[in-house]
């Protein structure tokens, strides 16, 4: 167990934990490492985008007939010394690639916090970005779930229209399959979602889906944790599904223990597991869903990757 706070021991600790986030462009991957920012808080994680790491403005890609899933359209040489850099706390000159005009900023001065989020399409393609890296995941939803949410984010925040966007998704299909999917079988933990078996509309009215956390035998002990179901709660929620299940399941020739959710639990039972969370690394208050009645299916699973990441962050003994 942690002595004292964890926050403290992360802290004062020489050591950056990065962590990879690979998976496609709009597939959730801030979504999904969410409640280690909530728990650890601005003044220990940084993170950035890996998009700021292209080679070719957008105009230059067009003209070049390559999309942003290829290697050739990234500065990935440079990424790695970057990393390098990062990880022995070294500050950067990174540089910054704007969404909404398709071109490049003015590089900015970037200086790493404890833990340090890298998400992108390529953080788990060569061997040296994997071996900087400390824990790893990918982000996998299903075709139909990813057009939503990449139609979604970019005709919101990015400004594009709707015909652009299922241009571009049908223009790096291929791309998707011949240099980001292969990257999933570095991976500690996978996220695959898909719609609600309760109602695809509740992805779009309520933001519930099934979510599967699929996840390697780790190597480090994981330390006791609870999900306690009381079935006076379920039974008493006539008004909401809720399903919870585990298998085994072989991905990219690795069996991995596969743990589904789909619908939503009663705010109550969520707070036993931050409960526990808190009591095993002494940070107080943990509270990321708090004044909410119930819990998605996907808000559980963040929690619950935030806790085997904590995990192997609590077995890093020293850096190098």
């Amino acid at each position: 167990m942690a002595r004292g706070n964890f926050k403290d021991v992360i802290a004062l600790s020489p050591c950056i934990f990065a962590i990879g986030v690979a998976g496609d462009s709009g597939s959730g991957k801030t979504t999904f490492t969410g409640a280690i920012r909530e728990i650890f808080g601005e003044d220990l994680v940084s993170s950035f985008s890996l998009d700021d790491y292209h080679r070719y403005d957008r105009d230059k890609r067009r003209d070049l007939g390559i999309t942003p899933l290829s290697p050739d359209a990234n500065r990935i040489d440079q990424i790695e010394r970057d990393l390098a850099s990062l990880k022995r706390g070294e500050r950067i000159e990174k540089p910054v690639y704007n969404h909404g005009t398709g071109t490049f900023d003015a590089p900015i001065p970037f200086n790493p916090k404890k833990i340090l989020i890298l998400e992108g399409l390529h953080p788990l393609f060569t061997p040296g970005l994997r071996n900087l890296l400390d824990f790893t995941l990918f982000v996998d939803p299903d075709e139909d779930v990813k057009r939503l949410w990449k139609m979604k984010r970019d005709t919101g925040d990015r400004g594009y229209r709707s015909e652009e966007v299922e241009g571009e998704l049908a223009a790096r299909a291929a791309d998707y399959e011949k240099y980001i999917a292969p990257q999933r079988r570095y991976a500690d933990a996978v996220i695959s979602a898909g719609f609600s078996r309760y109602g695809e509309d509740l992805g779009a009215s309520r933001n519930l889906y099934q979510v599967t956390l699929l996840q390697t035998r780790p190597e480090e002990r994981i330390r006791d944790i609870e999900l306690s179901i009381d079935l006076s709660h379920l039974l008493s929620l006539s008004d909401r599904h809720f399903l919870m299940e585990f298998r085994l399941e072989e991905v990219d020739g690795r069996e991995m223990g596969a743990l589904t959710f789909d619908g939503e639990l009663p705010y109550a039972l969520i707070r036993r597991l931050e409960t526990a969370v808190e009591r095993q690394t002494g940070v107080h208050p943990i509270r990321i869903f708090e004044h909410r009645s119930t819990v998605t299916a996907g808000e559980i699973v963040q929690l619950i990757l935030a806790w085997r990441i904590i995990n192997r962050r609590i077995a890093v003994e020293s850096c190098e």
